[in-house]
Formats: structure tokens, C-alpha cells, sequence
């Protein structure tokens, strides 16, 4: 039997009660830390247009697009909030998996408790958990033992359709079968490359929009009667055998489904960039600690990846020392290193188009000499990052980070994302209300007590109704 059958099974039959209560509370984290970081990301390059281009096709007004309010059909919502989400690269993310679980699952359940009304927190929350779990341990079984990323994909948005297509389903009370076909039908649409990320485009923060939007739609598909693929996984002509090879571990995939939710593992980040960069910012911060100096002092700089970070983080060099455009930014080691020295941190306004034309960051980042790999950094659950500096007294100072602030074992705890959440909305050209943010948080806190998740959209919108 393939293994999506018991996804669907487990979509299906799960009960907030099998969540533990470890799994409760990150589901709560990545849920403010959702709202944090989509808010921050409302009026980010991409957003406006998306939101532009909704109200020229109008459509059934369905559910409500954070932030600016709009009503717009369900799956264009979605599309809207999921971008939002993911344009300041700042969500939740899953190291081992390479994957940020959190943008596929939210956006979706929350679209969908507002289609069909009256969802319970309790139950909003079992179907991020699952969401979560499922896109994690798709990316988990993915080629075990190598890097997923020489081959190109972008992990979030390949696996996101399907995962959204059972979270819907999960959400709309489907049967099995229904779910089922809801996923076989998002399989058909299913994609997701890394190339935007090498060119600098827009297209890495509206690929997992394009996913939830696809994985709604082939939920609703399904809700109506339209069937796809059943052997969506294993199949002679199944995701791991199309996209990976048959390079799968069906162990990851079904072992204690539905008993062990690798929400467990989901690292909430500390800096707005690729999760990659953080060691390189850690160990940075680390250097930065044990000195008093300024970015004249510093003579050199030379960092060290491992051969899966390499062309994704640290190559181009020229492009990753001058940005051509602050996505380019946001997945550059030297610009995250560089941030610290120059201006004391990592923060939104350290990775945005007025950073990139910065004199004094990019004076620094021409000091960087081209990154070298350690092969030993290999195999990692996320790849180190070392950094060493040449002050211009002849002394050096080393640091390596092998697992930065944010992951499992170095969590931030709510306070930490609080405080997080209220520096994303600090962005915002028109800030929402005080009290509607103070109530949004508290709500979130007390998430599993909610009686319909959907009292959360008002919250989220500005007081004007513009671009």
C-alpha cells in the first residue's frame, strides 16, 4: 500500500488529544510567529502586485487577505497570505527537512476555517500539526543521507501542494477517499525549483503561494467529485519516483505516523535570511563579543561552508558581496556576517533594498575573501558555518557554530517570538491598532481555548482598506 493512503487515513482520524503537549505549545509559536512575519511582510515587493492583480479578477468573496482585508475566492487568499508570509524569508523552517512547514500549513487551515466557519483552535491546531508533520517527513525521506540541494528543488513548494491539498481536506471534513483524491489531484501540480534563488527573482517568495493555492483548489476539486492519482508517493509514476530516483525512505515517511509529529523539530528563526546563514551570524556575534573594534579594524574576512551550502549561500561571489537585489541578500552568508560588523545584528532592515546600496556594508563585504568549503561540515542536520577575522593589528579571532539560537535544542520561547513579532510589525508603513495587536497575541496564547479561529482575521487589518 502506498504510503499516502495512511496520510489520508491520518488526516482523516486525528484528535487534538494525540498531539503531546510539547507539539501544543510550538504549534502556538509557529502560529504568532505566522502572523508576525506574514504582517511584516504585508506591503513587501510582490504582496501589493498579488493583491493588485486579485482585485482586477475579483471572484466569489470567500475569505479575507491579512492585512489589506480584501474578500477574494479561497484559493486567491490563500495565495496572498502564504506570499506575505515568506517574501522576508523569516517563517518557521524544519533544518533536516530543508523545508518551512509552517507557510504551507497555517495559511491553509486558516483560509479554510474561514470557508466553512465555526473551526475550533483545538482543531485549527491539529491541522497545522499535521500539515506540518506530513510536509516534514515528505522532505525527511527525500534522498536520505544527501543534500537535497544540488538537485535544484525548492522542498517547500514541491511538497507544498499536497500537503495543502490534506490540510484543506483535513479542514472541509472529507472522507478518505475524498482527501485522497484531493492529493492526487495536487500531485498533478506539483513543482517547485530553486533557480529564482540563484537569479535573484521574486519567484522564491510566490512559489509556496503558488502551492497552497494549488492544494485548495484540488481539495475543492475533489469536495465536487474529481478524482487523481491513489499512489501518489510509491507508485510506478510517484512523487519518488518521477522527481528523486526511487531515493526514498519509506521508514521516515510511516514510521509512528500519527504518534510523533515532527513539529517537535521545527526551528523558529531568529534572523530574517535563509536558516542557512544563522551559524555564519551566531559565530559572527560570537567574534563580535570578545572584541572592541569597528569595521575599519577589520583587515580580512574568511568564512567556511560545507559542500551543500556552498553554491546556494556563498556563490556567486560577487553577487553574494554586492547584492543585485535583497533577495540576493537574503541568501548570502557574507551580507549575514557583514550585517553584524557593520551594524551590530541581523535584522529586516539589515536584508532590504535600501541595505543592499548601504556604502559602509558593502565596504566591508568587499573585505570577505571568497568562502571555502570543509568537507567535514557535511551530513549535518544543518551545515556549519565558520567565520575568521583579520583585524588590522595582525590578531584573529575564530568562531564555528554548528546549531545556531532558534533550533530544538536552542529554542526561542514565546517571549522570544513576542518580541520577534512585534520587530516584524515595527515595518509596517501603516501599523495596526494597539489593542487589535495586543488582543492577536493574547488570543494566540490561549489558542486551544478559541471557539472559531476566524475571531483572528479581524485583528490582522489595518484601519485604511489601500494599497
Amino acid at each position: 500500500m502506498d504510503a499516502i493512503y495512511l496520510y489520508a487515513q491520518t488526516f482523516h482520524d486525528a484528535k487534538f488529544s494525540d498531539l503531546s503537549e510539547k507539539v501544543a505549545e510550538i504549534t502556538k509559536l509557529q502560529v504568532l510567529d505566522y502572523f508576525g512575519v506574514g504582517l511584516g511582510g504585508a506591503t513587501q515587493r510582490g504582496v501589493p502586485e498579488l493583491v493588485a492583480l486579485n482585485r482586477e479578477w475579483g471572484g466569489a468573496p470567500q475569505c479575507t487577505t491579512l492585512y489589506y482585508g480584501d474578500k477574494v475566492p479561497a484559493p486567491n487568499a490563500a495565495q496572498v497570505n502564504v506570499t506575505m508570509c515568506h517574501t522576508l524569508d523569516f517563517d518557521d523552517v524544519h533544518e533536516a527537512a530543508i523545508m518551512h512547514p509552517g507557510v504551507v500549513a497555517i495559511p491553509t487551515a486558516l483560509t479554510m476555517a474561514e470557508y466553512v466557519r465555526g473551526i475550533s483552535g483545538e482543531e485549527f491546531m491539529t491541522a497545522i500539526a499535521l500539515g506540518t508533520d506530513m510536509i516534514c517527513r515528505l522532505g525527511l525521506a527525500t534522498r536520505p543521507g544527501e543534500s537535497i540541494i544540488p538537485y535544484g528543488w525548492h522542498q517547500t513548494t514541491l511538497y507544498g501542494a499536497i500537503t495543502a491539498a490534506a490540510v484543506a481536506g483535513r479542514i472541509l471534513k472529507l472522507d478518505v477517499d475524498t482527501i485522497l483524491n484531493a492529493i492526487g489531484i495536487a500531485y498533478h501540480r506539483s513543482s517547485g525549483n530553486a533557480q529564482p534563488v540563484k537569479d535573484g527573482a521574486l519567484t522564491k517568495r510566490l512559489g509556496p503561494g503558488f502551492a497552497v493555492k494549488a492544494g485548495i483548489e484540488s481539495a475543492l476539486m475533489a469536495q465536487k467529485g474529481l478524482t487523481g492519482a491513489r499512489n501518489v508517493l510509491e507508485g510506478d509514476a510517484g512523487f519518488y519516483k518521477v522527481y528523486h530516483d526511487n531515493k526514498y525512505s519509506r521508514e521516515t515517511l510511516v514510521n509512528d505516523l500519527g504518534k510523533f509529529f515532527e513539529t517537535e523539530n521545527v526551528s523558529i528563526k531568529p534572523y530574517p535570511c535563509c536558516r542557512g546563514i544563522h551559524p555564519f551570524i551566531d559565530a559572527a556575534l560570537q567574534i563580535k563579543s570578545q572584541k572592541t573594534f569597528t569595521p575599519d579594524d577589520i583587515a580580512q574576512i574568511q568564512l567556511w561552508c560545507g559542500p551543500g551550502t556552498l553554491d546556494l549561500l556563498c556563490a556567486p561571489h560577487e553577487f553574494k558581496t554586492a547584492p543585485r537585489n535583497y533577495v540576493d541578500s537574503q541568501f548570502s552568508a557574507p551580507w549575514g556576517v557583514t550585517s553584524v560588523f557593520v551594524r551590530g545584528g541581523a535584522t529586516i532592515n539589515d536584508f532590504s533594498p535600501a541595505a543592499i546600496k548601504d556604502p559602509a556594508l558593502l565596504a566591508l563585504a568587499a573585505r570577505i575573501k571568497p568562502t571555502l568549503v570543509d568537507e567535514s561540515f557535511a551530513g549535518m542536520e544543518i551545515e556549519a558555518g565558520r567565520v575568521e577575522v583579520a583585524f588590522s593589528d595582525g590578531s584573529k579571532l575564530t568562531e564555528q557554530v554548528n546549531l545556531p539560537k532558534g533550533t530544538p535544542t536552542n529554542p526561542l520561547n514565546f517571549a522570544d517570538v513576542e518580541e520577534k513579532f512585534h520587530g516584524c510589525l515595527s515595518i509596517l508603513p501603516e501599523p495596526l491598532p494597539e489593542e487589535n495587536v495586543a488582543k492577536l497575541i493574547e488570543m494566540i496564547k490561549s489558542l486551544d481555548k478559541c471557539q472559531d479561529v476566524t475571531t483572528l482575521i479581524p485583528l490582522t487589518l489595518r484601519r485604511e482598506g489601500r494599497l
